[in-house]
């Protein structure tokens, strides 16, 4: 078969359609990936073939709009004016992508499309072609879940306000496929109800571990549960000798790590988390990755190590607990291997997150990023260190997450 898989979003978006693609690749199929161009060499390093959707949607990402949007740093009306000029300065952009999409799979005709919530053009194309489009969710209550509101909304409201954001959620997303319909002149006559039953009989696949997110029994049977899966980062990486040398000086490290996640602070909130660190004689390993965190100029070498680009499945046996912003894959990955973990959280799904780790009792509930201080976030970490049931709960989930493989049933749910 050639089968598109087609994610828009930042680096935790891609990282689960690549497993995918691996796995799809091994069983003799062509897989194309559409991502953002930012993403090419990651494509590539996995051996696929490669489409681009352009380089406009990151580089909004990563502006001032997109960090006061987005990655915290502000409260109240300023919150709110950065959201309506991020809004504003993507309709633009929203409209090169769907067009992207279209051209990409109607040049290449697939056999399967395997897409990302905030791709499109696969919802119009599964119209026509049902039962070939199959969506992938990285992260919880996309579909409704007793208890839990959409995932965009990350609360508890109750049972009616609960249902009601799930339908809000549908009708917005009927509403955006009825635009794109415009931008691509397409005059045939779909209505929203048309929409929103394609969207709902559609076949989706949650990449997360039933360890961590268990599948309600009321859920229909076109949505599954088929564990994470991950990629081999390791392949061409090794770590140098300050590396190693600095994990091996010491025995109880934390990794800090805010991944893909922006904010227009990432100074101070290094120093707060560094005067933490120091003051308690805290060993770590700071991630600074796209620039969420930064390195300093002045910082106690013996306690702290910075690195800005450094696969997790190698450094994270190696740690005690990991402190990070949220992203499902990093959760996944902190909880695999054992290690004790508290959530900074920036946008969307990481509150979500942050309630299962929680619930879960792999570590204590943590602070959203822009409400960080040293008064409130040194408590969590000394919580996160000297609770040894968070570590130990983590360890047990890590033993039942390595007995889970999904790799079969996943394919089949594809292919099939």
């Amino acid at each position: 078969m050639k089968i598109i898989l087609i994610s828009i979003g930042t680096r935790g978006d891609v990282e689960p359609f690549l497993a995918i693609g691996e796995i799809l690749k091994e069983k003799g199929h062509r897989v194309i990936c559409a991502f953002p161009d930012q993403f090419r060499n990651l494509v590539e390093d996995s051996m696929l073939e490669f489409a681009s959707l352009g380089t406009k949607f990151i580089e909004m990402l990563d502006s001032d709009v997109g960090k006061a949007a987005l990655g915290g740093g502000g409260s109240g009306l300023k919150k709110i004016l950065a959201y309506v000029r991020l809004a504003r300065n993507s309709t633009e952009i929203n409209k090169q992508l769907i067009n992207k999409q279209y051209e990409i799979i109607e040049s290449e005709i697939p056999d399967r499309i395997v897409y990302n919530g905030k791709a499109i053009y696969p919802i119009i194309w599964g119209l026509k072609n049902s039962g070939r489009n199959i969506l992938i969710c990285a992260s919880p209550y996309l579909h409704y879940v007793k208890g839990h509101t959409h995932v965009v909304f990350h609360s508890n409201f109750g049972t009616f306000f609960n249902k009601l954001t799930f339908s809000l959620a549908n009708f917005g997303m009927a509403m955006a496929t009825k635009i794109s319909l415009k931008w691509l002149n397409i005059t045939e006559k779909i209505s929203r109800k048309q929409i929103k039953t394609a969207m709902l009989s559609n076949k989706a696949i949650y990449t997360i571990s039933p360890s961590v997110f268990s599948r309600p029994d009321y859920w229909n049977e076109n949505i599954k549960v088929l564990g994470y899966h991950e990629r081999d980062k390791i392949v061409n990486w090794h770590p140098d000798k300050a590396l190693t040398d600095f994990i091996g000086k010491h025995n109880k490290i934390l990794f800090i790590t805010f991944g893909s996640m922006l904010n227009p602070e990432p100074v101070e909130k290094t120093k707060i988390i560094l005067e933490i660190l120091e003051r308690n004689k805290i060993p770590a390993i700071i991630n600074t990755a796209s620039g969420g965190l930064s390195k300093l100029e002045n910082y106690d070498t013996k306690l702290i190590h910075f690195v800005s680009k450094i696969p997790y499945d190698w450094v994270f046996p190696k740690m005690y607990g990991v402190i990070h912003h949220g992203g499902s894959g990093t959760t996944h990955l902190a909880i695999k291997y054992g290690c004790a973990s508290m959530i900074i959280p920036h946008v969307v799904d990481q509150f979500m997150w942050d309630k299962i780790i929680d619930k879960l009792g792999v570590g204590p509930k943590g602070i959203r990023v822009d409400k960080i201080t040293i008064k409130n976030l040194e408590p969590k970490i000394l919580e996160l260190l000297n609770n040894t049931s968070f570590k130990k709960k983590a360890e047990k989930i890590a033993s039942q997450m390595g007995k889970e493989d999904f790799r079969e049933e996943l394919y089949n749910s594809i292919v099939e």
